[in-house]
């Protein structure tokens, strides 16, 4: 099945290298260059990545450079550009034109909760995704999830068309009572639907880990904390793909490394995962993945993921510039944590169901 892909590895295009605001055009290009040359293919963006920028960078690096048939591209149908069926359409031509393509290879509906489901249910939105499927404009309809075992099983029981499901699976979160990664991932199987796999590294929590875990993976004398994690979840039986926002070259290369000529875990690999896993839930972390889908509609302008990690980087790996840089980079031309009023827009659209507001006063005592 989806004999298009080459490799079981995807280039997440969320957390692209940057220059200031704008994307690293020639390290971008230079990544999708290696990334080819190695003999992977599967790019993975959507229109709200990087503020619109990752599609962008998706035809000026990717598609405007190579032959279409070289690789295979996924994009997203996500609810907060569209308000009613009409809207539809419209917008996946536009997302097509921004890209440089003539069709999508796996187009997903984005990010469905119980809330947003309704919302596409109500456009008829995966209608409209199946139509131009057969029209080739897109090869395969999925969905990318965010909510309970529930949720999804009520998706895919309305919707058994759905070729594809990504979810969020890492070591972290597989037993998580509010990602529910295990279950998610059963409902995948019990529906016989392949799965892409994103969030396998948390955002870069599990690449970045604190000292007595990564003790734990260093006795182990192999590769680093990310390969580990992205080894954990690609070894899983009926997922297909495992995503990864890479943000330079050395990133990909050492994932490359591993995924190139994939071997899954073995059983002393699991048992020291198993124990990094006690050492974060001895911890007080906030879960946050810095997907960023909370910025943007903040009245008050708060960056919300970097102050989270300002206050991780002080409580669990006792970083003492944190203070620094919360008040002299990431609150100097936006707002304090504090500044929060408590309106909730950032809880309604994050993936990982954090109590934001009440994380953000956390903060707020910690550190204004």
């Amino acid at each position: 099945m989806f004999e298009e892909i080459k490799k079981n590895f995807g280039f997440g295009c969320m957390r692209l290298p940057m220059k200031g605001l704008l994307v690293d055009y020639k390290l971008t290009s230079k990544m999708v260059d290696y990334f080819l040359n190695e003999g992977f293919n599967y790019f993975d963006t959507a229109h709200g990545y990087l503020l619109g920028k990752s599609e962008i960078a998706i035809r000026k690096c990717l598609a405007n450079r190579h032959p279409r048939e070289s690789f295979v591209l996924t994009n997203k149908l996500t609810d907060t550009y569209f308000k009613k069926a009409e809207d539809i359409k419209p917008f996946f031509e536009k997302q097509l034109k921004i890209c440089g393509v003539d069709y999508f290879d796996f187009y997903l509906m984005h990010a469905q909760n119980a809330e947003i489901f309704e919302k596409f249910k109500k456009c008829n939105a995966y209608e409209q995704a199946f139509e131009l499927k057969c029209q080739g404009k897109i090869k395969h309809v999925g969905i990318s999830f965010h909510d309970t075992a529930e949720v999804l099983d009520k998706i895919l029981t309305e919707y058994p068309q759905v070729e594809v499901v990504q979810i969020q699976l890492n070591y972290l979160d597989y037993d998580d009572p509010v990602v529910q990664g295990r279950k998610c991932y059963e409902v995948c199987l019990k529906y016989k639907k392949p799965i892409i796999v994103m969030e396998p590294v948390k955002g870069g929590t599990l690449a970045n880990l604190p000292k007595d875990a990564k003790n734990i993976l260093d006795c182990l004398n192999g590769g680093s904390p990310a390969s580990y994690a992205i080894r954990y979840v690609a070894g899983f039986d009926g997922v297909i793909m495992t995503l990864s926002g890479m943000s330079n070259l050395e990133q990909m290369q050492d994932n490359l490394s591993y995924m190139k000529d994939f071997k899954k875990l073995n059983n002393i690999e699991l048992k020291a995962i198993d124990d990094v896993c006690k050492v974060f839930k001895s911890m007080n972390m906030i879960q946050c993945t810095s997907c960023r889908y909370c910025v943007e509609g903040c009245p008050k302008k708060i960056l919300i993921p970097d102050l989270f990690a300002c206050f991780n980087s002080k409580n669990i790996h006792h970083d003492w510039n944190a203070k620094f840089y919360y008040k002299s980079v990431y609150t100097k031309n936006h707002g304090i944590a504090s500044s929060c009023i408590k309106c909730g827009k950032c809880e309604k659209i994050c993936p990982q169901h954090l109590n934001i507001r009440d994380l953000l006063n956390q903060v707020g005592k910690e550190f204004d």
